[in-house]
């Protein structure tokens, strides 16, 4: 390919690859399918790449440039160059829908036709969109939340009804679902109760799918919907921490808790879930940072409850490397470290307390951050805590003098 010239119209605008199923979108412009389909579907964009104009989903095969490439193909055989094959058309919603009503029945029937669903999914996003348009979204809400629930009996069908959670757990996942589509779970009751269930008893692969769609559910769900989750659920996030299950698997554990956390009483049914000391012995072992951004996020919110506070408190390592992870992580690390040290002086600050951030060096970090380059968030929120607790540091040998003698020691 490298010696020969390709026509410029042959080439997708995105990949910069020859085209092997070119579509062409409402803005005229053609792409081949599998590059489109990824930015449309998998990054969820809404524009045309070229022209930057609104783009509408449908995507329609532009059969004479295929014809045109494969004629050029065959012409450049010689060369080393490979027919490309007559792509398969997109599945008809139609024959999804056929599918569906087929599996309404015993175990068997549903994996069988789970299994072929995913077979179907994998072709294109294309299919994965007409398969959610088709009604499936319900359909595997209903078989996840009935054969977890159903599993909970002693059933000579058990491992088979195991395994026909585990095929609709992963198609879901691997559907990446439209915000449409995650509204639709998020309407079908019991569903996050029968994920809290999965993650509860279920395989590797299962716990870390029902994390994912934990994830994706959050970030769409309403306050209402938010408020009313159970401890329960809290629980097996924490443990999913705690067991590190993935790199994948903890950062959407995390990123759940970011989102579900600052709403209603769910800030204490996560401390009381043991999130605190989790995230902490995390931080103990962490460096890269975006975990550890994630994981700072996480204990700032928490901290914003007194329960929060005083399992920090309680750690042996927790006001210590929430300080060690200053000017070690980010600007944004500074930032929410930075407030959840001013979290715990403002209200937890305790002579015994003082006395700790003293002996740890969390003090002397404190004034190391008004001196070097940490970010003006996370210098306010030092000065802050340096003036509220001046009079009882300031006699500190570990604390340059200067840097406390401008505030008033009555403070």
């Amino acid at each position: 390919m490298d010696e020969i010239d390709v026509p410029p119209f042959f080439l997708c605008p995105i990949s910069l690859e020859l085209m092997k199923d070119p579509v062409t979108v409402s803005t005229g412009i053609t792409y081949d399918r599998h590059s489109i389909e990824k930015w449309l579907f998998a990054s969820n964009n809404d524009t045309c790449p070229v022209t930057k104009q609104p783009l509408l989903p449908d995507l329609t095969p532009n059969h004479t440039l295929r014809r045109l490439i494969q004629a050029w193909c065959t012409v450049n055989a010689s060369h080393g160059i490979q027919r490309i094959p007559t792509p398969k058309p997109p599945v008809d919603k139609t024959i999804i829908q056929n599918l569906l009503k087929d599996a309404s029945g015993s175990p068997n029937l549903q994996l069988q036709c789970l299994r072929t669903l995913k077979s179907i999914a994998s072709e294109s996003q294309t299919n994965k969109r007409s398969i959610e348009s088709a009604g499936a979204v319900k359909f595997l809400a209903s078989v996840i939340t009935n054969t977890v629930n159903s599993c909970l009996d002693d059933d000579v069908e058990l491992e088979l009804k195991a395994s026909v959670a585990d095929e609709a757990l992963s198609l879901l996942h691997n559907l990446h679902l439209s915000q449409p589509g995650l509204k639709t779970l998020l309407s079908h009751p019991e569903f996050v109760n029968s994920l809290t269930k999965v993650m509860q008893r279920g395989i590797y692969e299962s716990r870390a799918y029902a994390v994912f769609l934990l994830k994706s559910l959050s970030e769409v769900a309403e306050p209402v919907q938010l408020n009313n989750l159970k401890p329960e659920l809290f629980v097996e996030l924490v443990q999913v921490l705690k067991d590190q299950i993935s790199q994948k698997g903890s950062k959407a554990t995390l990123q759940t808790l970011i989102q579900v956390c600052p709403w209603g009483r769910n800030r204490v049914k996560a401390v009381e879930a043991g999130a605190v000391p989790v995230i902490v012995e995390l931080l103990l072992e962490y460096r890269e940072r975006k975990p550890c951004e994630m994981m700072l996020v996480v204990l700032e919110i928490l901290c914003q409850s007194a329960d929060g506070r005083a399992e920090l408190l309680a750690h042996a390592a927790g006001v210590a490397i929430v300080a060690k992870k200053i000017l070690r992580v980010s600007t944004m690390a500074n930032d929410r470290a930075a407030k959840i040290l001013l979290a715990v002086c403002r209200f937890s600050a305790t002579p015994g307390v003082l006395q700790d951030m003293v002996q740890l060096g969390v003090v002397a970090k404190l004034c190391l951050v008004l001196q070097v380059d940490s970010g003006n968030k996370a210098k306010e929120k030092a000065r802050e805590i340096l003036k509220l607790h001046a009079k009882a540091w300031k006699n500190s040998p570990c604390i340059p003098g200067h840097l406390l003698a401008s505030y008033p020691t009555s403070a």
